[in-house]
């Protein structure tokens, strides 16, 4: 959420902001806020004003009674009555006001960072750097559910009975090597300084309303019948959540946490979920990375963020690259957005496992995180986050990566250790 200062004052810049991620219909939202917003501010003059003669004539009153001016004090009793309901008045008017700038505020896009390219969908993200060499081996790669199957890793057939599609049973090898990654990926961030922590995997509308735009919520969150809470869809909502309405001291920041949960979602608007595939499904585990910062360190901190998603996959040894977001495939609330994707030697081409994310101050305004400054005044943090890693999807390019000619699987030696020290499955 931007702050209101900035709209007052620049509307031009928002509005041009509001163009480079054509959104054009929500032009007209600037406008209404300019307007909605001077009359909450002429209101509340009236407001300070009528309290201000209030309380001078409440005083006075005391003193004409003293006096026995009891006509005068009564006539004064009676303005000061007609003050109260013209107060009462507009408190009610500014609540809202407030709600209906609030509302406005909530859909026009976050400021994009100068960096971002402008296009209009994902088909214009830019390539930026890539790391390591893409392989395609001289043997033919099967699909990931085939592989799976073949060392009896994976049942859908089961989870469609219990569940319906974008659900799986993992078993055996497979499923130890899920959990392989995941516990790699905790030590991974630990050993990069993070602190880990396992959230709720439920959150309230509030903390929802504050991590992510409504259009996202209705298209990825499944909520709880009849209670104020929803599944998570990543730990990254329940990690920001968790500094709602507080101060930090400057000497407890930049904060940087490391997550794992499991994720929950609709996947609306998915074009149809694969029955036979893992790629996206409605429930899945992660390990995130978070960062509370000042706002002059996010973007060193963005940067180092997605290097550790890139040093995790290439000590796996899958090929990855960056890519670019583009100012239409940015999400509302994020300034910047950098995905990373992995080489499938199957597909011959790279398809997503993470995407890190710089959202500015617009996090912490809506939930009220703060940074106090008693020289220079409070000011609110920036939130960044990323994915470590998030099998089952990393799965796949695991598997196609590491895959031998004979059907086995090559264990990467810094995974050996959690899968008691063996060097292949199959």
């Amino acid at each position: 959420m931007l702050d209101i200062k900035l709209v007052r004052s620049n509307p031009e810049l928002v509005k041009e902001n509001i163009r480079k991620k054509f959104q054009d219909e929500k032009l007209v939202l600037v406008d209404e806020v300019i307007a909605l917003d001077a009359k909450y501010r002429e209101g509340n003059q009236r407001l300070e004003f009528l309290r201000s003669r209030r309380n001078a004539l409440s005083k006075q009153i005391g003193g004409m009674m003293a006096r026995k001016e009891f006509d005068q004090a009564n006539e004064t009793k009676r303005e000061v009555s007609a003050m109260g309901e013209e107060m009462a008045a507009l408190e009610a008017q500014g609540a809202e006001l407030e709600a209906e700038i609030r509302k406005r505020m909530l859909v026009i896009p976050n400021i994009i960072d100068p960096s971002v390219p402008i296009g209009k969908d994902d088909s214009e993200n830019v390539e930026i750097e890539r790391f390591g060499e893409p392989f395609v081996p001289d043997f033919e790669i099967p699909y990931h559910v085939d592989i799976m199957e073949r060392l009896s890793g994976i049942d859908l057939d089961s989870a469609r009975k219990t569940s319906g599609n974008g659900f799986y049973y993992l078993m055996g090898d497979i499923a130890r090597l899920h959990s392989a990654v995941l516990s790699y990926a905790r030590d991974f961030m630990i050993d990069r300084g993070f602190t880990y922590c396992i959230p709720p995997f439920m959150i309230r509308s509030a903390v929802v309303d504050g991590v992510m735009s409504f259009s996202e919520m209705e298209n990825m969150m499944y909520k709880i019948e009849g209670e104020d809470l929803y599944l998570i869809g990543t730990s990254e909502h329940s990690m920001i959540g968790r500094f709602q309405n507080t101060f930090l001291e400057e000497s407890q920041v930049p904060q940087r946490l490391t997550s794992y949960s499991p994720c929950f979602r609709k996947e609306v608007g998915a074009h149809g979920i694969e029955e036979r595939g893992v790629y996206r499904i409605h429930q899945f585990e992660k390990q995130e990375m978070i960062a509370v910062c000042r706002p002059e360190e996010s973007d060193a901190i963005y940067d180092e963020l997605w290097k550790n998603t890139v040093d995790f996959f290439r000590s796996l040894d899958i090929p990855v690259r960056t890519l670019g977001c583009c100012s239409g495939d940015l999400a509302d609330l994020k300034v910047k957005s950098l995905d990373v994707e992995a080489w499938s030697p199957r597909q011959k081409k790279y398809f997503e496992v993470g995407s890190c994310s710089n959202l500015g101050d617009a996090q912490a305004r809506r939930l009220g995180i703060r940074i106090r400054n008693k020289e220079k005044g409070n000011y609110f943090a920036h939130t960044l986050n990323n994915t470590v890693v998030a099998p089952p999807r990393m799965l796949i390019a695991f598997l196609e990566n590491n895959l031998n000619a004979d059907g086995t699987v090559r264990i990467p030696e810094v995974l050996r250790p959690y899968m008691g020290g063996k060097a292949q499955i199959g």
